[in-house]
């Protein structure tokens, strides 16, 4: 037992070490930039937060059954501010898709799935977004060829897609929209990794909507979709790939 424990106590001890073994670095100079670019491609899950109005009248249960993939690319454009901080400006366009489920409710209890026609369920809401993301971008000390840093900033996205405020196709399933913008808190962290020739960076990020974005002009037809939600919150979660 004691043998075994020694043994551990010094493959760990040589790790340790070896973790701190100076190794030849790529890029030396990239970080003395004052600018620079690249682009970014990632996957993105977009999600909702429904606060349902119970008091509406013909009140339907509104549900995000699951999250669909989508998928967003940008071009980067980095200001170095000092040895730790950046400021970046990533323009772009994302793509993803949000199905709402509407449920008949009675008695406190979700049934059946609510029938209009014969494809009221789900409404589609596959957004387009123009992202407009300004970060600041906070790096730890460069270790080898990785260097660790947390990102954080606003975003205003406007979704393409999206019609004008209570327009509607007459053949469209639609019963109920999202608002066009909105502005987004964002935050996340990754690892840039500074290869041969160019820097790669992975990085998760979490995007919080700050507004209602719920549009209460529903379809005139049928007001209980839009009226049965009082406030809808976006959420966006991403995986990036930066290349610069």
């Amino acid at each position: 037992m004691r043998k075994s424990f020694l043994i551990i106590l010094v493959l760990a001890f040589s790790m340790a070490l070896s973790g701190q073994v100076e190794r030849p670095r790529n890029l030396t100079a990239f970080d003395l930039k004052r600018i620079h670019f690249g682009f970014t491609v990632g996957f993105n899950a977009m999600d909702v937060g429904l606060t349902r109005n119970y008091d509406a009248e013909n009140f339907l249960y509104a549900d995000l059954s699951h999250l669909l993939p989508g998928f967003q690319v940008s071009i980067v454009s980095d200001l170095r501010l000092n040895k730790n901080w950046n400021l970046r400006f990533l323009p772009g366009i994302s793509f993803g898709s949000r199905e709402i489920y509407f449920y008949e409710y009675s008695g406190g209890e979700v049934g059946e799935v609510a029938a209009v026609r014969d494809a009221a369920n789900p409404v589609p809401l596959g957004p387009s977004f123009l992202d407009f993301p300004l970060h600041f971008k906070y790096r730890s000390d460069r270790v080898n060829n990785y260097r660790p840093y947390l990102v954080g900033g606003v975003n205003f996205r406007y979704d393409m897609s999206a019609k004008k405020p209570g327009k509607y196709d007459s053949e469209s399933n639609e019963y109920m929209k999202f608002k066009r913008g909105d502005i987004y808190l964002e935050f996340g962290f990754g690892v840039d990794s500074y290869l041969r020739y160019f820097k790669f960076a992975p990085e998760i990020k979490l995007a919080v909507g700050l507004f209602n974005i719920i549009d209460p002009n529903g379809r005139v037809e049928h007001p209980e979709f839009a009226n049965s939600i009082s406030h809808a919150r976006s959420y966006v979660l991403m995986l990036n790939f930066h290349f610069e």
